[in-house]
């Protein structure tokens, strides 16, 4: 089962269409990550204060910087309204149980965000390339979270989900540099090398999830990744631009008699601008 003809948004896609090398313009007026990453708080603070609620989905290929653009999130956000999450193999706990249950306790509270560092999406990946999920089951998958997606969003949760697409000539240098830095080495593992070779296997997979799970409700937006500086700034504007899309984002201005008090009590100066 998959989303139905007339709601996929991209049911001729192909992963090897997509472009993987952009750049930033050469020269700007700001910096376009500061900027970006100032959007994203004051967008933050607009869920808190709506108490709005948000999903955003990393996927990608090893090495594609889905960490790094994690990161430049986190270095900014107020950490006790967003959730970080990082998904890999489930534990013992969760064998024979239903792949979605484990997500449901992660899902964001009122005025949270809740980032996802991989997600549900490893049924229809790597269960299916690896075999861990028998066919029936990964094709049925995306009938699955398609309904999961659609009942998150009709609750109100906005979902941003971001593909990070990188070359394999780009993914094996990315190999040599964790090789060539001492504080990296660890994150090369055995398990990335057989992924690489299995690439073509995973490049059919992500073809069929784009096809079968870009709905209207949650599209997938695949970023180009060779150049780190570019994904980093495309995701988070991709981020900004997805959930702030109807939303009152302007920053509210102070409570008329907390000024008065602050000027009468305090004698605090309020700005001539406060209202």
């Amino acid at each position: 089962m998959s989303a139905h003809p007339d709601r996929r948004r991209e049911p001729k896609f192909r992963l090897a269409d997509a472009p993987t090398k952009r750049k930033l313009p050469d020269h700007a007026d700001t910096d376009p990550l500061a900027e970006a990453q100032a959007n994203l708080r004051t967008l933050q603070l607009a869920y808190m204060r709506q108490e709005a609620r948000a999903v955003v989905v990393f996927e990608g290929w090893d090495a594609s910087g889905k960490g790094g653009a994690i990161r430049r999130m986190a270095a900014v956000l107020e950490p006790r309204a967003v959730a970080f999450w990082s998904i890999g193999a489930p534990r013992e706990r969760w064998q024979g149980r239903h792949y979605l249950e484990r997500f449901w306790s992660r899902l964001p509270e009122p005025g949270n965000l809740a980032v996802f560092d991989r997600s549900w999406y490893g049924r229809v990946l790597v269960e299916r390339v690896e075999e861990l999920a028998d066919e029936s089951a990964w094709r049925r998958a995306y009938g699955e979270i398609n309904a999961f997606e659609d009942m998150l969003a009709a609750d109100g949760v906005r979902i941003v989900k971001l593909f990070m697409h990188i070359s394999a000539k780009e993914q094996l240098a990315r190999f040599q540099k964790r090789l060539n830095d001492p504080a990296k080495r660890w994150k090369l593992t055995a398990e990335d090398i057989r992924n690489w070779r299995k690439r073509e296997a995973y490049e059919s997979a992500i073809t069929d999830m784009v096809r079968e799970t870009s709905t209207v409700e949650a599209p997938w937006h695949v970023i180009a990744a060779d150049n780190k500086s570019y994904a980093r700034v495309a995701a988070l504007r991709t981020i900004y631009d997805t959930l702030a899309a109807g939303l009152d984002i302007e920053l509210p201005d102070v409570d008329p008699e907390a000024a008065a008090m602050a000027r009468r009590e305090l004698g605090l100066k309020v700005p001539e601008d406060v209202g």
